[in-house]
């Protein structure tokens, strides 16, 4: 069995987390390949490593001098590597960066500087293999991933080595020059190193214990999702749920890789398991809610819409030419009602108007704005009678107004729109009828 185990910056703020990761690691001889993320707030006015290199770059551009605060980064690392007990010296590494730098190296080498430095420590206190990402992830020139190259990369050379250390965010262009993710990427990098390697488990380590139902600045203490399928993922994370990088879904999903969301400070929760399918039965009816605010409905009427052709089609052609996307178009026989971004919409309201008058002759067009959208997402719904009806139920006890309601064929998510006001109201009454009422 091979497992990659991805750490994430909380997890290797300091040397007493370094000792953490290295005990959950040397666990299980499963945990081969390890992906970190660069140093991350040790308490809650720190800065993040990353967030300091890009300061340094920025002081490189300015023509001012960097090494004031390379040296902050360097005795952070010291700080690592003395609590750790180690011999390893970064001195000539922070010598190169800081020539690097100076010669131009550009903003994503800076940042990928991190996770490099942190690997090598990391890979040094483990005795595992140190293989930079630069050599292995391959991106193309426009900064896409060339994950054709990369995967062929990977494969080769973790093929030839049975533990190692491969740092998360970056990898390089075909001249070798750094290129990196956006945000977030060391989970990226994890889900093609378990792609690569065929692995049977992909572990995300971070500093909470899996995803939880529902946000917990709206419901204190929420429950964890035990299992959770991709697709449910996929729609939690579209209303706004905090998630994966959603890059870092596909590569493990099209191999059938499970990822297991794990805690570092608590490693003996079992965390949240994202699989393709499952028959095991939801521990609720639903799996999470999550949610947005600032939405608006544009709700055009016209008497027997249903029999005019390509109605529907005109009217999204007016939005589309606006530049403007759509988030829900619920529909009846002679209404058709479209939810887009209140912030996008208001600079072009009176276009898109315009547009639909000239387009399909409405009877009525009627806007409502400040809007909120929820998502009750779950595996469970499809199999249960009456969720619905207990949605209505509770925003109707808790004195929620329903503007919208909108189910998926799949029967896996309902969508409700409320006003703005009631948005966290409603979200603590569909948790407290389906969660709380079940405990």
């Amino acid at each position: 069995m091979k497992k990659v185990v991805k750490f994430g910056g909380s997890s290797l703020a300091s040397a007493e987390q370094f000792k953490k990761v290295a005990s959950i690691i040397k666990a299980e001889d499963t945990r081969r390949y390890v992906v970190p993320s660069a140093p991350g707030k040790r308490f809650a006015s720190d800065t993040k490593v990353t967030d300091m290199l890009y300061q340094c770059y920025d002081l490189v551009e300015a023509g001012k001098d960097v090494t004031p605060l390379l040296g902050k980064i360097e005795s952070r690392y010291e700080e690592i590597i003395k609590g750790l007990g180690l011999k390893l010296s970064l001195r000539e590494e922070f010598v190169k960066i800081k020539e690097d730098l100076l010669n131009k190296a550009g903003e994503m080498y800076a940042a990928s500087r991190g996770e490099y430095l942190n690997g090598m420590i990391l890979a040094d206190y483990l005795g595992f293999s140190f293989v930079d990402a630069a050599e292995l992830i391959r991106f193309h020139e426009d900064g896409t991933l060339n994950a054709e190259k990369t995967n062929e990369l990977l494969k080769e050379s973790l093929s030839a080595i049975e533990y190692a250390v491969i740092p998360g965010f970056y990898g390089s262009f075909e001249d070798g020059s750094i290129c990196t993710f956006s945000r977030g990427g060391s989970d990226i990098t994890g889900s093609l190193v378990a792609k690569a390697i065929h692995a049977d488990m992909y572990e995300n380590w971070t500093d909470v214990s899996g995803f939880l139902v529902v946000d917990p600045r709206i419901i204190s203490n929420p429950e964890i999702i035990e299992v959770i399928t991709y697709r449910e993922l996929r729609e939690l994370a579209y209303m706004g749920a905090s998630v994966l990088h959603e890059d870092a879904i596909f590569p493990v999903r099209k191999e059938g890789i499970p990822i297991n969301i794990r805690n570092t400070n608590s490693p003996e929760d079992k965390g949240t398991l994202i699989v393709e399918s499952t028959c095991r039965k939801s521990r609720y009816t639903i799996t999470g809610i999550a949610g947005k605010k600032g939405f608006a409905s544009i709700n055009v009427d016209k008497d027997m819409m249903n029999s005019e052709i390509g109605f529907c089609r005109k009217v999204l052609s007016v939005f589309e030419n606006n530049g403007l996307s759509i988030e829900h178009m619920p529909s009846g026989i002679d209404t058709m009602t479209i939810f887009v971004q209140q912030s996008e919409f208001e600079e072009k309201e009176q276009q898109v108007i315009s547009g639909i008058h000239r387009s399909v002759q409405p009877d009525v067009v009627e806007m409502e704005s400040d809007l909120a959208l929820i998502a009750v997402v779950g595996r469970g719904m499809k199999q249960t009678r009456g969720t619905a009806g207990r949605i209505f139920s509770a925003l109707a006890h808790a004195r929620v107004n329903v503007k919208m309601i909108d189910q998926g064929s799949s029967e896996l998510n309902v969508i409700i729109g409320v006003k703005n006001s009631d948005f966290e109201t409603a979200i603590r009454a569909i948790y407290d009828i389906f969660v709380t009422a079940q405990i």
